[in-house]
């Protein structure tokens, strides 16, 4: 038998054609498995803790049901068409948030303050993820610390049934052993770091960089459960929630609208605010998510799917709380306002208390808890994710292995000693401030931003082209939806956010920031604004910078920089085209030697 042959690699002979090139395919941008994967993902990403946490805690601070029309008048107007442009974004020009703006350099700026903006929420959102470990744990001791068969809070428990000064033993709980914020007088008396909370921190921190380090393959396949789980137990607590004595006290006093409180911009700033923090619009992370789409993915079905799913998330849930409440608030006799106004703390007290009255309330803990954790943890490693993808994208050579292990390690300590802060005995003004002002702010100037720079700058026409170019071949109603998200980023959605940037800063001075009976001061409400304003200065900046590179006139520097760099409309085509280029080769390979031109 002969051996096997080898191909010389001498020069070929004379008058021999030349072989052509086969070509090999570069290595990929890695995609999603499926369309349902990205689907799941994206709605465990937007559906967090904030709708467990803030929502309802906002609804109770701006008059109850009357927050809810807001809310949806935003979601129409404001929420879906941003959510939209953000992932046709991402998924046309196949990149994270900074690198997809060579579309419009002028706009790079945007994707900078987008990865500040995304890195603030990080910081104090895992400290959430924290309190839920520190209850978790909490919840094997017997009795439970936070009921009235502890010893601690035996005197408590017997207070005089219709005082308005009650507070409850999970009150007591969450302000002196998880918070010990009764140990801090104020924001500039942060105290010690309360080290049980600071090692909760440490293990939520190890569970995002192991859960990103998975890729976003693997990580479709786990949001089927961690997407899903959380509205299980939403049933679960809203089928218990209307079996209990008073629940219909709590939910009326959720759906009762006090129409007064349409004429503060505090409730449309907060509706607002909410809208883009349900949706993560402003982070990054929906570019990053997106941009591992295939090119054709309907993004407009996506964005009707996860959009209104969301929202509806966050309204369920509001029943689940409040008709907890109503049932705390007859246990003990006092109104409902007075159980309710438990600021950030309100799932940490009102759930707490409900699920000790359950038998078996070991089990109810633990699926609750677990719930918050994957509630937390799925949005946040999107969030690093993103930050991670836009890092990935500048350096390519940190794909390797080894080294984004060492890139995710650094971030997620980074982030972890930063947020040390949050977990002092006056954490929770400083976290009250972060989510008040310094973040709240950079969404709504981001996408401002972002609205008026891609339908101003890029061009609103091109930008819908390249959306019909990627939904072709769906329904044509899909092209009549395309002309209400038209009219909205021309006027409504850039009107919308202007006037609500404008009344949240007429209206930050005159409406005070409190936790519980401390009301924040003069000096803390400026540093949170200016945490605010300094998150977006990326944007003129870079504006700047892209102005200075180019030659000529400012009318001529101006369009120079609003102008796609060639690389933008390839990234769009350079899966397809690699494919066809390759497999062209191969048809024309001569298998005998001969080759046609």
């Amino acid at each position: 038998m002969e051996g096997p042959t080898t191909t010389p690699t001498s020069q070929p002979c004379p008058g021999a054609q030349p072989q052509p090139e086969v070509l090999e395919p570069s290595p990929r941008r890695e995609t999603w498995a499926g369309k349902c994967e990205f689907l799941v993902s994206c709605l465990g990403y937007c559906v967090g803790l904030s709708n467990f946490w803030r929502f309802p805690y906002l609804c109770y601070r701006n008059g109850g049901g009357v927050f809810l029309i807001p809310y949806f008048i935003m979601l129409l107007i404001m929420g879906l068409p941003l959510f939209l442009m953000e992932m046709s974004l991402g998924q046309y020009g196949a990149a994270g948030p900074i690198t997809v703006w060579k579309c419009c350099p002028l706009l790079k700026g945007i994707g900078i303050a987008m990865l500040i903006v995304s890195s603030l929420v990080s910081l104090y959102y895992n400290v959430i993820v924290a309190w839920a470990i520190y209850y978790l744990v909490s919840s094997f001791q017997s009795p439970l610390p936070w009921s009235c068969d502890a010893p601690r809070n035996a005197d408590l428990c017997q207070n005089t049934s219709g005082s308005t000064s009650w507070v409850s033993a999970s009150e007591v709980f969450w302000n002196e052993q998880v918070l010990g914020v009764t140990h801090s007088s104020s924001l500039g008396d942060p105290g010690t770091v309360r080290w049980p909370l600071a090692l909760c921190l440490l293990t939520a921190w190890v569970l995002v960089f192991l859960c990103t380090l998975k890729g976003i393959r693997n990580l479709g396949k786990g949001a089927y459960f961690t997407a899903t789980f959380p509205y299980l137990i939403i049933l679960i607590l809203i089928i218990h929630g209307a079996t209990l004595d008073g629940s219909l006290d709590g939910i009326h006093f959720y759906l009762t609208s006090d129409w007064s409180r349409l004429q503060s911009a505090q409730v449309w700033s907060d509706a607002a605010s909410q809208m883009l923090y349900s949706l993560s619009i402003g982070f990054g992370g929906l570019f990053s998510m997106a941009s591992y789409n295939k090119f054709d993915n309907n993004v407009i079905r996506d964005t009707l799917i996860i959009g209104i799913g969301n929202c509806c998330t966050s309204f369920f849930a509001g029943f689940a709380i409040f008709s907890v409440l109503g049932h705390m608030a007859w246990r003990e006799q006092v109104p409902v306002d007075s159980i309710a106004n438990l600021g950030p703390g309100l799932a940490f007290v009102a759930y707490p208390e409900a699920l000790s009255l359950l038998p078996g309330s070991l089990f109810w803990f633990i699926l609750f808890f677990l719930m918050l954790i994957t509630l937390g943890v799925d949005t946040l490693f999107r969030d690093i994710e993103g930050i991670a993808t836009a890092i990935l994208d500048r350096f390519p050579a940190l794909r390797d292995w080894r080294r984004k292990t060492v890139l995710l390690g650094a971030l997620c300590t980074s982030f972890y000693l930063l947020g040390l802060l949050l977990v002092t005995q006056g954490g929770i003004f400083w976290f009250m401030l972060l989510d008040k002002y310094s973040t709240s702010f950079g969404w709504t100037i981001v996408s401002l931003s972002m609205c008026l720079g891609i339908t101003f700058c890029y061009g609103l026409k091109q930008f819908c082209q390249d959306i019909m170019d990627m939904i072709h071949q769906c329904p044509a109603w899909y092209s009549h939806m395309l002309n209400y998200f038209k009219v909205c980023w021309i006027f409504f959605t850039p009107c919308l956010l202007l006037i609500t940037l404008i009344c949240s800063f007429l209206d930050t001075y005159s409406v005070h920031l409190y936790y519980d009976i401390y009301e924040f001061p003069t000096w803390g409400t400026s540093l949170g604004i200016c945490m605010g304003v300094l998150t977006c200065l990326p944007i003129p900046l870079w504006a700047v910078v892209a102005l200075c590179r180019e030659s000529g006139t400012l009318s001529n520097r101006f369009q120079k920089a609003t102008q796609p760099l060639d690389s933008w409309r390839t990234a769009a085509t350079r899966d397809v085209a690699r494919d066809v280029m390759y497999m062209s080769a191969i048809s024309i390979a001569p298998s005998h030697g001969s080759s046609e031109d």
